[in-house]
């Protein structure tokens, strides 16, 4: 019985198939992707179960096809949508970048004489990376011991890549300045120096020296703005001439340890200085002309430019006047006046915390947490400039104990320690080093007998190498380079007398490999070479500066930024809330300078966006549920600190753990006491900024003054003026004044609003983490460990501007590459191709609009013209969004399409499915003919 049931199924199948063939089988398409029965079997186009008058009918259809036709017929054969519309997922962006770097005293004027050729610019400095990934650092955790190492989570999930689809294309521009701006900053350094230490009388060669880096400032930005140079990031790389009359100097803003303490213990000095009131120091002014160095930024890979002395020429006139007139204000003063006219000029001046700090301690007379700034060889100026001077320095600072990436006496390049050292090497000197030379290279012979051709070679190889070394590129030749040159001569006749039959095989093509290297020899000659100099020295320093000069572009012009993503808002709400252990009847009693931080928080907004601020005093005295927060996340810990000295130190510092906190004040907020009334508006950012003040010494997470937070800064505040820190500068240990935190509240605050970090930080491919070097970690800005200012620069402004158009063009990226996607598993089929065609042209103009305006803001961001680049991002957005909602609604079109069954079955008749059929029967008769019945035996 189950054997007939089988049977009858079969035979049911058959006769529908039959049937299905007689009521179809006589309407014949005319196309050759019709079905037919042998796709039962999974035979392709190309099979040769296919007729010829099918495949003839394919290629009429090509030849003969209507425009509609062949729209069917590319949609078909792309296979999916984006490909149909050649459409692919965006992998990276690039945004231009200008960057000039200036060379001042390098045309043979300067130290040690030091002339730089073009053709060695452009050999070490297009070896530069000129395009790299704008990055990500993870967020920072922190090892037990010892405190001052750092490790970062590379498992944790980031919402937008660490390594982002936005890169920078620099366009590296070199600049050569002539004679007269060397000399113009030669007697800038020469008349705004002061001697370090004012204590005593200190006229020798080894004393060091400070040269105001206000000053200084001023004259670097009049050089920017009267070649009109602010279209550009420009490094100013400085080899002045050194002065026998200083050993050492340096750049610092204020006064130096001594001047301080001559104005602590000068109570006379002090009544001067608060009788003159507003009356100004002595300030350099320079009138503002201008005379454009170049129209336009030569955009390219590598450019270089001598200046003539025509095109500054007036600028030069103008700073020398200026400088004179500043040196006729010092005459006859003595250190007392002069310190007056100092403090004076800070005042008045535009540091607002140099202002802030100098009324406090003139008022109360009492100098004693006053503290000099570091002296540095390197400066972040307020604009989009920054210098190096070769000459300066050499200084250190960074981690007093361990710690990577310290700024050491050796991180810059040294012009006296490299060429100099190179060129005054003396006669004797020349003669030892020869002699040693020759000694240790026939030391190998021993006794042996040796062919005469191989101690030719041995000769010439060592007078290769010396002259290479000491004879090549010095100013004043060596006699004894002379006394070479002639025996080299010599040895260039033995070699030719080698040249004969006479003389073995090997031996002749040794004598004629070295004849042909002595050819292009030019090691003696007193004639200028156009490519000369490039001997070991030379090539070490150049390639030690094209390594600093990288890293500026890294650490200062192109920063790495926190993880995250950093929106652009058109209002930034301040919410300040001042928690006091005691009740405070006013916010003006607080310990705090309330329009000092204002006006630094105004300062991270860009000039199209609105600042507000709320302030809020609460009391941990009358607030039970905030006492209770304050009260769990505050906890202590024991902290190994190792001084600078030398001298090891167990400190058991109290802090406020940040985690613990976030977490108990998010409570708080959830509940209504802390929410703004902007919380939840697309076009205004709230920033809650928590502001402890505390009596005993109280730091955040261990070792910090404040601490930036996914949704809110922590800062705290307590009455230790002079803090000794785990960071050192110049051999001694940096003071925090912990009753002053507005500095590390800035930087905390700009980390929350647009993710910038500490200078020292950058992300590393080669350690696929964050790593740190100090060298940059300068300028009076919230970012630097050197100085005690708060000022931001233009390359942080600039930062943050860019820190939101990346945030807005990489979540576009990924909203566009994920609608791509989409598009990518959208199959193309003729049923579906009318109503693609419907929604065609919309989906393609979104998609050109949205590459346009990547496009725009690109260009715009590389003329620097990040404002103009801002009023584009919501535009971005909203057009993306416009995009994937488009990209989303032909596909639902298409959808109920691809779900829509089949009810008939198109078989295509013609002279090969009769023999098909019978086959088939033929098959089915074979396997169900009925079978002669086996015995049954018991």
């Amino acid at each position: 019985m189950k054997m007939d049931g089988i049977r009858s199924m079969l035979l049911v199948c058959m006769i529908l198939l039959l049937v299905a063939n007689g009521t179809v089988g006589s309407r014949k398409s005319g196309k050759s992707s019709s079905s037919s029965v042998f796709s039962l079997f999974n035979l392709k186009e190309k099979s040769r179960f296919w007729s010829e008058s099918v495949i003839r009918g394919d290629f009429d259809d090509l030849e003969t096809r209507s425009p509609s036709e062949m729209g069917v017929y590319n949609y078909t054969k792309a296979a999916n949508i984006a490909n149909y519309l050649n459409l692919m997922e965006v992998d990276s962006m690039y945004i231009p970048v200008p960057v000039n770097f200036i060379f001042i005293g390098f045309e043979g004027k300067g130290n040690q004489e030091f002339k730089l050729h073009p053709e060695e610019l452009e050999r070490w400095f297009t070896k530069i990376d000129h395009i790299f990934a704008h990055t990500r650092v993870s967020q920072i955790g922190e090892l037990i011991t010892p405190f001052y190492k750092i490790s970062r989570d590379k498992t944790q999930h980031h919402h937008l890549p660490i390594i982002s689809h936005i890169n920078y294309n620099f366009s590296v521009h070199a600049i050569q300045m002539g004679e007269k701006v060397t000399s113009a900053f030669e007697r800038a350094i020469d008349v705004l120096a002061r001697k370090d230490d004012v204590s005593g009388d200190r006229n020798g060669t080894d004393s060091l020296w400070q040269v105001d880096a206000d000053m200084m400032d001023v004259i670097f930005t009049s050089l920017v703005e009267y070649l009109q140079l602010e279209d550009a990031y420009s490094i100013f790389i400085l080899n002045p001439l050194r002065d026998s009359r200083r050993a050492k100097y340096g750049y610092r803003r204020g006064l130096s340890e001594t001047e301080i303490t001559l104005l602590k213990e000068d109570k006379s000095l002090q009544s001067k200085i608060l009788q003159s009131g507003s009356i100004p120091g002595s300030v350099l002014a320079l009138d503002n002309i201008k005379k454009p160095l170049y129209g336009k930024h030569p955009m390219a890979k590598f450019a270089w430019t001598v200046t003539e002395e025509t095109d500054t020429v007036e600028w030069y006139n103008i700073c020398l006047d200026a400088l004179m007139n500043i040196e006729k204000s010092y005459q006859g003063k003595n250190t007392a006046e002069i310190i007056q006219n100092k403090v004076l000029q800070l005042l008045n001046g535009k540091n607002e915390d140099m202002k802030l700090l100098l009324e406090m301690e003139l008022k109360s007379g009492d100098f004693n947490d006053h503290h000099s700034e570091c002296l540095t060889d390197t400066w972040i100026g307020k604009d989009r400039w920054a210098f190096i001077d070769l000459t300066a320095g050499p200084f250190s600072w960074g981690p007093a104990v361990g710690g990577e990436g310290v700024r050491t006496e050796l991180s810059l390049p040294n012009v006296g320690k490299t060429i100099g050292a190179v060129e005054e090497i003396s006669e004797d000197e020349a003669e030892d080093r020869l002699q040693d030379a020759i000694q240790e290279k026939f030391a190998v012979f021993g006794d042996k007998d040796h062919q005469a051709i191989d101690v030719l070679l041995a000769e010439i190889d060592i007078y290769e190498l010396f002259a290479f070394k000491h004879c090549k590129g010095r100013k004043v030749k060596l006699a004894l380079c002379e006394e070479l040159d002639e025996r080299m001569r010599d040895l260039k006749n033995e070699l030719q007398s080698f040249e004969g039959e006479e003389h073995d095989e090997s031996h002749r093509r040794k004598a004629i490999d070295a004849l042909t290297r002595m050819e292009n020899w030019n090691l003696f000659s007193d004639t200028h070479e156009e490519f000369q100099n490039y001997t070991v020295a030379r090539d070490t320093f150049l390639a030690h500066l094209g390594a600093t000069l990288w890293g500026s572009v890294r650490h200062i012009i192109s920063p790495s930024v926190a993880d995250g993503a950093f929106h652009y808002y058109e209002k930034i709400s301040y919410q300040l809330f001042f928690i006091t252990q005691e009740k405070v009847r006013h916010i003006k009693q607080l310990p705090v300078d309330l329009k000092a931080f204002q006006d630094g928080l105004s300062s991270l907004l860009i000039p199209s966006q609105k600042v507000m601020f709320s302030q809020h005093v609460l009391s941990l005295s009358e607030d039970p549920a905030l006492a209770m927060a304050f009260s769990v996340a505050r906890r202590a810990a024991a902290v190994p600190l190792l001084l600078v000295n030398g001298t090891y130190r167990k400190t058991i510092r109290s802090y406020l753990d940040s985690s613990i906190l976030q977490y108990q004040l998010q409570r708080l907020n959830n509940h209504g006491s802390l929410k703004g009334s902007h919380a939840h508006s697309r076009s205004t950012l709230e920033v809650p900024i928590f502001w402890f003040i505390y009596t005993d010494p109280l730091l955040v997470d261990k070792h910090y003054q404040a601490k930036a937070l996914s949704d809110m800064v922590i800062v705290v505040q307590s009455e230790s003026s002079s803090w000794e820190s785990h960071l050192q500068c110049n051999g001694k240990s940096l003071l925090w004044d912990l009753r002053r935190p507005i500095k590390p509240a800035l930087a905390a605050v700009s980390e929350h609003l647009a993710g910038l970090l500490p200078l020292h930080f950058v992300y590393s491919h080669a350690h696929e983490t964050a790593i740190e070097d100090w060298i940059w970690s300068v300028g009076c800005n919230p970012f630097s460990i050197t100085s005690r200012g708060w000022h931001i620069s233009k390359f942080q402004s600039d930062t943050i501007a860019r820190s939101y158009i990346i945030t807005t063009l990489e979540e576009s990226i990924k909203l566009v590459n994920s609608a791509m996607h989409l598009l990518l598993w959208e199959h193309t089929t003729e049923k579906t191709f009318k109503h693609f065609q419907s929604q065609e042209r919309e989906l393609v103009n979104k998609y050109n609009y949205v590459v346009s305006l990547w496009r725009r803001i690109s260009t715009i961001s590389g003329e620097l013209r990040y404002v103009d680049a801002m009023r584009l991002l919501y535009t971005l957005e909203d057009a993306t969004k416009g995009f994937v909602d488009q990209v989303n609604t032909t596909i639902s079109l298409l959808h109920p399409i691809h779900c829509t069954k089949e009810r008939k079955v198109h078989v295509e008749f013609d002279v090969t499915t009769i023999p098909a059929f019978l086959i088939v029967l033929g098959v089915l008769y074979i396997v169900l003919k009925p079978r002669q019945p086996k015995p049954k035996i018991n």
